[in-house]
């Protein structure tokens, strides 16, 4: 039997379309000889936070009726997340991002560390449900800890980890920017796959067409 086959996901906690394609990545995990390398990085917001001045008007608009007309078709529930993982204030001129986030390294973080652990993909899944299928306040209480379960984790174990290591862990998440840089695109979700990147949760149809021509197999 041949080895299976990979795939890297560049992915963000922020990111409606990075939440709506992780269903799907799961499933393949499971239902595929294929790992699914989960690699989170920072949003657009954090990276590139002047990059909402420069889009076009309609950007926005469109945006957000895309993201709740794809979440429909694929039946998921979707609800603008409160807080939402990156914290900013509204000004005339847009949001301003604040200097100080409570909650996108925490979360990016332990995304980087579950995917150590063995269960990145399926972390992924769980918390970004969380955050995105309409928990309110879904950073309080024991909501994180119960998502974190569900995928095999405990997060009392894995913040303590990410307090410890947290520069070791910020070195992994800009390894991952760098390689998603690299792999030819900014935006996430960005699959790559022997060198060639799928960027979009509308393109995971055609990256499952490539990986069927290289030889996907099902498992037992």
């Amino acid at each position: 039997m041949s080895e299976p086959l990979a795939i890297d996901v560049f992915w963000s906690f922020r990111s409606p379309w990075s939440y709506l394609a992780t269903p799907r990545l799961r499933a393949w995990s499971e239902q595929y000889r294929l790992a699914v390398n989960f690699r989170p990085v920072y949003p657009i917001a954090i990276r590139t936070p002047e990059f909402f001045k420069q889009v076009n008007p309609l950007w926005v608009s469109y945006f957000m009726k895309d993201m709740f007309r794809v979440a429909e078709y694929l039946a998921l529930p979707c609800v603008w997340p409160v807080p939402d993982p990156v914290a900013a204030e509204m000004t005339p001129e847009g949001p301003r991002y604040l200097a100080e986030q409570p909650y996108i390294h925490r979360l990016t973080r332990l995304g980087a560390l579950a995917e150590e652990l063995g269960q990145g993909i399926e972390f992924a899944d769980e918390v970004s449900h969380l955050i995105w299928g309409g928990t309110q306040n879904w950073h309080e209480g024991k909501h994180l800890a119960a998502a974190a379960a569900r995928a095999g984790l405990d997060i009392a174990d894995m913040d303590a980890r990410i307090d410890r290591e947290a520069d070791r862990l910020e070195a992994v998440i800009e390894q991952n920017q760098a390689d998603h840089q690299a792999a030819g695109h900014w935006g996430v979700p960005t699959c790559v796959f022997r060198g060639e990147p799928f960027f979009g949760q509308d393109r995971l149809d055609v990256l499952l067409w490539r990986l069927q021509q290289a030889g996907l197999e099902a498992r037992d």
